[in-house]
């Protein structure tokens, strides 16, 4: 079995798009609306609704690698980096400092041609940290680069990526496609869908390949859109990352690649969603906080702000008394007290009951 960039035809990929162009229609008529509610946002509730979009490209981006990183930090290192809050502390976990670099840098230079020098930078934030791999440069070993999964002796190969003696030569090659394909694909998903494909084939670093893959992705619709997108695709496809890995899989033996390119739009559509319902939380998140600051005190306050920072999707699991003291760093009958308050006060909606009683916020 041949893979796509040992066949004739590589790199010239073959599809059809006729069973997405209303998909297609979908993202430009949505893509112009979510453009239009941030308009009526205040500077600061577009910023936060920017943040947590960001947060969350972060977080889910890092995950499907397997990298776990605590939202908290990352939220405080992206508001430092944009100087909102200077006076908070850098983050001691390098990977975080790495994805948050890499998140802004994304977004900061997203109308500049992508070179060589670019994805090098982008690697060497990414890889803050790192020891014992190649940062900032293509891959040089000898042996393959081929992912693989199962036990030691019993390993299955998904994938075997180009020689790295051919990496400089392919990563040219693509940087060039890159670029002209501004001009010649006119449709968004599609020129991401392609350049997150073609890059992944290529696999240029020793690691890091997937999330700059997916930076690479973002940055074409970007492009392709004229302003940074407002959607997380990470958390799109970390939702059910076997499928996004299947549909890598099958499009990474031909260069016929119209079942990838079906995946890839629905995928970036379902993002484009969840984005809406994100950024209609956030100006209900600041509303509801304008009504109810003086109503309640600094320990509800905590609470409530902690469970609205997980957005539209709501806090796992609910809210409790043992998560509640916890959070709050209160007493099991201080938090009794509050968050029989809550419900008093129609902030709470109790589910359940007795030891079991876990609390809904309604907003």
């Amino acid at each position: 079995m041949k893979y796509n960039w040992q066949q004739k035809d590589w790199p010239h990929f073959q599809y059809e798009t006729e069973a997405v162009e209303d998909l297609l229609y979908d993202f430009a008529k949505r893509t112009g609306r979510i453009s239009g509610v941030l308009d009526g946002f205040s500077e600061s509730e577009q910023t936060e609704a920017m943040i947590n979009l960001m947060v969350s490209e972060a977080i889910k981006t890092s995950e499907i690698e397997g990298e776990y990183l605590s939202r908290k930090d990352v939220m405080s290192s992206i508001r430092r980096n944009l100087g909102l809050n200077s006076e908070l502390p850098a983050s001691k976990d390098k990977r975080v400092e790495g994805i948050t670099d890499l998140m802004l840098a994304i977004r900061k230079h997203f109308t500049s041609p992508l070179t060589e020098k670019m994805l090098f930078d982008w690697h060497t934030m990414l890889m803050k940290g790192s020891k014992g791999i190649e940062i900032g440069q293509w891959r040089s070993h000898e042996e393959p680069m081929q992912i693989v999964s199962g036990a030691i002796g019993r390993e299955i190969v998904h994938f075997e990526a180009p020689p790295s003696n051919t990496v400089s030569s392919e990563m040219s090659a693509f940087i060039g496609w890159f670029n002209e394909s501004q001009i010649t694909i006119k449709k968004p998903i599609i020129r991401s869908a392609i350049a997150h494909l073609y890059f992944e084939t290529i696999h240029p670093f020793e690691d890091g390949n997937g999330r700059i893959g997916r930076a690479i992705a973002e940055k074409a619709l970007s492009q392709s859109i004229g302003r940074p997108v407002l959607f997380s695709l990470s958390k799109s496809i970390e939702r059910n990352k076997n499928k996004y890995y299947d549909a890598l899989k099958s499009a990474q033996r031909s260069n016929k690649i119209t079942d990838w390119i079906n995946y890839f739009v629905q995928t970036v559509l379902d993002a484009q969603i969840d984005a809406e319902q994100e950024i209609e939380f956030t100006l209900k998140k600041a509303k509801f906080f304008d009504n109810l600051k003086v109503e309640l005190n600094e320990r509800q306050q905590k609470v409530v702000r902690r469970m609205l920072e997980e957005g539209h999707q709501g806090f796992e699991g609910g809210m409790n008394a043992r998560k509640y003291v916890s959070i709050a760093s209160a007493s099991k009958a201080t938090a009794t007290r509050d968050l029989r308050e809550l419900v008093q006060k129609g902030i709470f909606e109790p589910i359940g009951g007795g030891r079991s009683t876990r609390y809904k916020l309604l907003v």
